[in-house]
């Protein structure tokens, strides 16, 4: 038989092609269905949801939507909190080979109709509480509104349907579709510092992959865990490291729509929570919380917690495993890989670091110019990552199965980020002999006073050993003299009363000079954001004035 080039060109094809397989993340729901169908799958409200109830009913939502023309590739935005809703509604619209677009919940209505414009939403499915900046957002996006959670007989600016009543009316999917691994199935808007947030495309192979990589190499869990599920389900660390995770594993979610530490702390009692995962701000609020309750109140039997997000401070992460007798589990990632990149060998912690890639994922560091250091090495190539020795400070950078798709309608950004096939995360950290990863801070984030590099991570850390500390942010404010002046801004632990003067002379005994705050302030309490992060340019811009 004689070869064409047409026929080479199709075996080509073949080889590098798509092929035949499928995968989909609504598969996490469908399958522990089948598993664990008389199981619970959510606590909520002092409800108990089964997986065999909550994917029938997530198949009753997806039939109002494909009644609605929903179907493969269309895109859905949800602005839905951490109710049984959320998990209904994002493998409904998953489960029509559709893709799910999740909206900050604090977003406003200029914010809102940015992202329903930008992905192309085809239709906004929004709790009431979120209605009042929805509404207008999307009538000025042309995008339909679905409501849940909206009491009959509430009145609104417009006619709004409710999904839950024409899911009542719908005939329920049979089978979710099939997809191609690598096609989109989410598109999360990562909040960025400055101009408009950009939509990461993440497809359904680097979702479901980050699932069992977690549950057989990194995290200890299993069906009969019970996991707090504070975390915001529309944010990359929570929608993945709670929700999806814990459905694949069979586990148990404890729900809890708005985080408040004395709420957290009495549900899991009552619930019998086994595993907390959180950010730093909650550990931190847990234990004032715990503290203030008193040693002789009940408190939950954690056997194992998880915290990412930020850089979680070694002193809280040891008052944390005293006070609740419970491992910290730290890991790091970013919302561009899905989110998790490291985490820490719970045979081998090493806390104040990240721990070492999960499986399928490399991280290096590359040689960073920082604007404004000291001393930048010109010589540095932007277009080819350059790769450090052990133990030198650089930019982490990432590359594996869990990188996204690659911004939507912002290739230029894509192309920024990705330098040799390598994700440029923009932190900066070291890598030591045997592959531990330790994250310095946010380039961003970064102080330069005097020409040296002040990293706020380190001086947090420090300020969070004082006694009298119970949450710590540092930041750099403008100084025309010495370019960035650090400050500090405290919030006492409960009873205690903090000495601006002390905190000063506390970190210069044990850091140098150029990294002492010079400016303490004292708040109750710092801004904070809905996936639990301080926002430290808000701290800027009241303190530059």
């Amino acid at each position: 038989m004689t070869f064409t080039p047409a026929d080479l060109d199709g075996t080509q094809a073949l080889l590098d092609g798509p092929g035949l397989g499928t995968l989909s993340i609504a598969a996490i729901l469908a399958e522990s269905a089948k598993r664990h169908h008389d199981r619970t799958a959510l606590h909520f409200m002092g409800q108990q949801i089964s997986y065999g109830q909550l994917w029938d009913e997530t198949r009753a939502y997806a039939g109002a939507l494909r009644a609605r023309g929903v179907g493969r590739g269309d895109r859905v935005a949800l602005m839905i909190p951490n109710v049984p809703d959320f998990c209904r509604a994002y493998y409904a619209v998953l489960s029509l080979g559709a893709i799910v677009v999740p909206i900050h919940l604090l977003f406003k209505a200029e914010e809102i109709e940015y992202v329903l414009k930008d992905s192309g939403a085809r239709l906004a499915i929004v709790a009431a509480p979120q209605l009042a900046e929805a509404i207008p957002a999307a009538g000025r996006a042309g995008v339909p509104i679905l409501s849940v959670l909206l009491p009959l007989g509430a009145e609104t600016p417009v006619p709004i349907s409710r999904l839950e009543v024409e899911a009542q009316a719908a005939t329920p999917i049979e089978f979710y579709e099939s997809v191609n691994p690598l096609a989109a199935g989410t598109i999360l808007y990562t909040s960025g510092t400055t101009g408009h947030p950009k939509g990461a495309v993440g497809s359904h192979l680097a979702m479901v992959e980050q699932v069992h990589a977690s549950i057989i190499d990194c995290a200890d869990m299993s069906r009969d865990d019970v996991v707090f599920g504070g975390l915001p389900f529309f944010h990359a660390f929570g929608q993945t490291a709670v929700m999806n995770t814990c459905f694949r594993a069979g586990a148990a979610i404890v729900l809890l729509p708005k985080f408040d530490p004395v709420e957290a702390l009495q549900l899991m009692v009552a619930t019998n929570t086994t595993i907390f995962a959180a950010v730093p701000t909650m550990f931190i609020a847990l234990l004032g919380a715990a503290s203030a309750a008193g040693f002789a109140s009940p408190r939950p039997k954690l056997r194992y917690c998880v915290s990412g997000g930020s850089a979680l401070p070694v002193a809280v992460l040891e008052r944390f495993q005293e006070m609740f007798g419970a491992v910290v589990q730290e890991g790091y990632g970013l919302t561009e890989t899905s989110p998790v990149a490291t985490v820490n060998d719970l045979d081998d912690p090493r806390p104040g670091t990240i721990g070492k890639p999960i499986w399928g994922v490399d991280v290096e560091i590359a040689r960073a110019f920082v604007e404004g250091e000291s001393d930048p090495d010109d010589s540095a190539d932007p277009d080819h990552v350059e790769f450090v020795p052990a133990g030198e400070l650089g930019e982490i950078v990432i590359r594996g199965h869990n990188l996204m798709k690659g911004y939507l309608n912002n290739p230029a950004a894509t192309e920024a980020a990705m330098v040799d096939g390598w994700f440029h995360t923009g932190d900066l950290g070291t890598k030591s002999d045997d592959g531990v990863v330790t994250i310095v801070d946010r380039k961003k984030d970064m102080i330069v006073r005097n020409g040296y590099n002040v990293y706020p991570s380190e001086v947090e850390d420090c300020i969070m050993r004082h006694p009298s500390v119970a949450n710590v942010a540092v930041f750099g404010v403008p100084d025309e003299t010495h370019g960035q002046e650090v400050h500090a801004a405290v919030i006492a632990r409960p009873g205690a009363t903090v000495d601006c003067d002390e905190i000063v002379a506390f970190v210069r005994e044990h850091l140098a000079a150029y990294k002492f705050p010079r400016v303490v302030h004292v708040m109750e309490a710092f801004p904070i954001g809905a996936s639990g992060k301080v926002l430290k340019r808000e701290l800027v811009q009241e303190f530059s004035a």
